[in-house]
């Protein structure tokens, strides 16, 4: 068995007693090197912003804002909503740090650091678990820039989600424009037939028969305009999210959405309630618990239409970044909306022809009044709509609200507090270095004697 070498700590520490100057000024020393390298570090201040998250069910594309503003529900629930994870590396992007750099002063345009290493060095955004609060702490070398960077931050970072948002709305409004022109050059179109049937047949006012029967119409022409509007206004989202993907550079994609089982049987179902909300309301006002009661299950139904198409797109695009995947989204539930208004027009359509058949026994003369009168008067509502529903969204687009609100505005540091360097941790860690040399030479002295 090899001899166990033992050290004598009693000796030792004589030792070290025995030279304690020496040790003394290795101690010192090091303290003191530590002390003054701490007094040459430039001073850094830190200044701290505190945001909150919007509430969940926005997206950062903006895609559940262009659908609800269109009253189309696409089922964005809060697991697929913009994470405050999501917020912080937005904060991190190009777009939000390059103007902070640029306002700072540098010795030369080299000197100009990227802003991922900026974002690196300069910033530290944290979320705090299970809330929807972030902090922005930005450190600078005066606490005024350190100020001006954290507030940076947060400014552009709004300014940036604002434009994504408005630039969406504007190709919004722009595509329904195209639908508001064609519509009204529907709507006069079909007025002129009708003032020149009344003045080539003369009828102006129907008698009380056609009356009961316009008014046994009336709910399936405003059914009608309602599901030519929803296909309208669906194609419309369809346009913007494929307007969005192109400039991406992200191309459509195919999932064939309508042909999905699960897809059809619900917009089955929506087409069965569509045709019973029609029979309703030709008895019924809207206030009655009947009608209330179809049209809250209708709702229901647009949301499962809209969380099914999103989880087909989920899984077919996983690997997409989030606004490309939110955009996908918007397309494929705009395509299966569009699908589902279709199909409830056609139905609503056979059921008014049937009906149609049941007032036979009216002039010929009277039947193609109530026809033409029915079809001006279905255009103009679906005009009137989509003017009202362009209007609504020239609104929105002035006062889109921001993703994030700011509870806690940058603060300026106290100039005599820096964050930074802490001169007393770093004396500290002088003192255990120097404690530690000072061993290390005393156990050298030793094992000298020892030898």
């Amino acid at each position: 068995m090899e001899n166990e070498e033992s050290i004598d700590l009693g000796r030792l520490m004589q030792i070290m007693l025995e030279r304690r100057k020496v040790v003394g000024g290795i101690i010192a020393g090091c303290t003191i090197v530590a002390m003054g390298a701490a007094l040459m570090m430039p001073k850094q201040y830190e200044s701290t912003t505190l945001v909150q998250t919007r509430s969940a069910g926005k997206d950062i594309g903006g895609a559940a804002a262009m659908a609800a503003a269109m009253g189309i529900n696409i089922g964005v629930s809060s697991s697929s909503a913009a994470s405050p994870l999501s917020y912080i590396e937005l904060m991190k992007s190009r777009r939000v740090i390059e103007p902070i750099i640029d306002q700072m002063d540098w010795p030369n345009e080299k000197a100009k650091p990227e802003a991922r290493g900026f974002a690196k060095g300069h910033l530290k955004i944290e979320n705090t678990k299970q809330t929807n609060l972030i902090t922005v702490t930005a450190t600078g070398r005066t606490p005024e820039e350190a100020q001006m960077i954290s507030q940076g931050v947060v400014d552009n970072f709004l300014k940036m989600q604002t434009e994504n948002s408005q630039q969406t709305q504007s190709l919004l409004v722009t595509f329904l424009n195209e639908r508001v022109e064609n519509a009204k050059k529907e709507a006069d179109a079909a007025d002129q037939k009708l003032a020149q049937f009344s003045k080539e047949h003369k009828i102006y006012s129907p008698d009380d028969q056609a009356k009961a029967a316009i008014e046994q119409l009336a709910a399936f022409d405003k059914a009608i305009s309602e599901m030519q509007v929803q296909k309208k206004s669906a194609q419309a989202q369809n346009e913007v999210a494929t307007q969005k993907l192109r400039e991406q550079k992200s191309g459509s994609r195919n999932y064939n959405i309508n042909d999905n089982p699960t897809v059809q049987e619900i917009r089955k179902q929506i087409v069965e309630k569509e045709v019973e909300l029609v029979g309703l309301q030709q008895k019924m006002t809207d206030k009655h618990p009947d009608v209330a009661a179809v049209q809250n299950q209708l709702k229901d139904l647009h949301s499962l239409l809209a969380e099914e198409v999103n989880a087909v797109v989920e899984s077919n695009a996983a690997s997409l970044n989030t606004a490309q995947m939110e955009m996908l989204k918007s397309q494929a539930v705009a395509q299966a909306e569009e699908s589902a208004a279709s199909a409830s027009e056609t139905a609503i359509k056979a059921k008014k022809s049937e009906k149609e058949q049941e007032l036979g026994q009216l002039p010929d003369d009277m039947m193609n009044f109530l026809q033409l009168k029915s079809d001006s008067e279905i255009k103009q509502k679906i005009y009137l709509s989509l003017v009202q529903q362009c209007e609504q969204d020239k609104i929105q687009e002035a006062m889109e609200s921001m993703d994030i609100q700011i509870i806690d505005a940058a603060n300026l540091p106290d100039e005599d507090k820096p964050a930074a360097p802490r001169k007393k941790l770093i004396a500290a860690i002088g003192f255990v270095i120097g404690c530690l040399i000072s061993f290390g030479y005393g156990l050298v002295q030793y094992k000298r004697e020892e030898a």
